[in-house]
């Protein structure tokens, strides 16, 4: 895969509530094209999930004003849009567009929306066998955190830390939700919602959205903008009867492990990660399945501070992530994205800042990581 990301823009807004769905797609479409100096008229690819109001590129392409020549919907949950990325850049490599606009925007802060609702949707088909049961979000991912805790021994102090590293950065971050740096004790004696998480080991719910413009490199070059390159990609499914199941595991593992191959890389070789943090067990997760520390030794990684950008030998979601920052639509994966590029284009708070980053990584799990779940992992490069 030959493709680059030329522009990105995440909305500013975290509450919108005089702002229809799609016209907040339509912002964040028109920011990412300014931001890689092009134009509606120049995109011929689309791509969007479940998000995207209507019937998905059918009401959009009209909606944006856009001519694509190649459209996608794949859904894999808030992971959507790191697969697009991948996506997009196949569709480059076989001439079916040449830039490729990808969008996620929402507004669940204005509708009201919880978390609970995300598992109580009637149309999904494996609900009629477990709705009676009545999951729930934050339940499920409890459920992975304690058997972690019961398997090796990991601490809700340790999972604490998480936060605390999020709440650093987020306090650089004039648009993020919560900008208040906390302590461990902040976050343990924060209500108990689902045990062993506390109110302050769960995202924020928020409006808003961003893109991603995705296209050859003769194209990125005539931006003027500089060379973020898509060096691998992988995704993978994890769910109950298909695969080996274990609630202290992620599809992630299989994820990376194409894309590091791809890339021709290893763990090691990543300074920054933008990755998925519906809550702070999903981090703990994601770190051992992606290969910066072992399985069960996630807390140790965490602990004092390490995912702080300067501290420790990975900086992770220096923007304040999900935990702290914004989680649209209930689906963060753009604004990983979007914190990535970010990252290698040395466009980001100077006290959270990576020097001489070449490669950085965007993982995404989307969907239920205790029932199942789409992770996505991509690895892009400055050149």
């Amino acid at each position: 895969m030959t493709a680059y990301i030329a522009g990105v823009y995440e909305h500013p807004l975290r509450f919108a509530p005089d702002t229809s769905t799609q016209l907040l797609h339509a912002e964040v479409a028109n920011g990412a094209l300014a931001d890689a100096g092009l134009t509606t008229a120049d995109v011929d690819g689309y791509f969007c999930a479940s998000d995207a109001p209507g019937i998905g590129p059918l009401s959009m392409v009209e909606y944006l004003g856009i001519r694509p020549r190649y459209v996608e919907s794949t859904d894999i949950g808030g992971s959507s849009p790191i697969a697009h990325v991948a996506h997009a850049a196949l569709a480059i490599d076989a001439g079916k567009c040449d830039v490729a606009l990808i969008t996620l925007a929402g507004r669940p802060r204005s509708e009201g929306a919880t978390p609970g609702t995300l598992t109580a949707v009637r149309e999904y088909p494996e609900n009629e066998f477990e709705l009676p049961y009545r999951p729930a979000l934050v339940a499920g991912y409890a459920m992975c955190a304690k058997r972690h805790m019961y398997e090796y021994g990991t601490t809700s102090e340790q999972l604490a830390w998480i936060r605390v590293a999020a709440s650093h950065h987020a306090s650089r971050n004039p648009f993020a939700v919560f900008r208040d740096i906390v302590t461990v004790e902040d976050v343990l004696q924060s209500p108990m919602i689902a045990d062993p998480l506390h109110r302050l080991d769960c995202c924020v719910i928020s409006d808003g959205g961003g893109a991603v413009i995705v296209t050859r490199r003769e194209i990125a070059k005539s931006c003027g903008r500089p060379l973020v390159a898509l060096r691998g990609a992988g995704e993978a499914l994890g769910y109950q009867t298909g695969s080996p199941f274990d609630l202290t595991r992620s599809a992630a593992h299989a994820s990376s492990s194409a894309a590091y191959h791809a890339a021709g890389v290893r763990p090691s070789d990543i300074r920054y990660l933008s990755t998925y943090d519906s809550f702070t067990i999903t981090v703990l997760i994601a770190l051992e399945d992606l290969g910066f520390c072992e399985k069960g030794e996630g807390g140790k990684f965490v602990m004092d501070g390490k995912l702080i950008a300067g501290v420790g030998p990975l900086a992770v979601n220096t923007d304040g992530g999900g935990l702290c920052n914004n989680h649209p639509a209930h689906r963060g994966g753009v604004t990983k994205i979007i914190e990535a590029v970010r990252q290698l284009r040395g466009e980001v708070h100077p006290a959270v800042r990576i020097p001489n980053l070449e490669l950085a990584m965007a993982h995404g799990c989307g969907g239920t990581l205790d029932q199942r779940h789409g992770c996505a992992t991509i690895i892009l490069e400055r050149q």
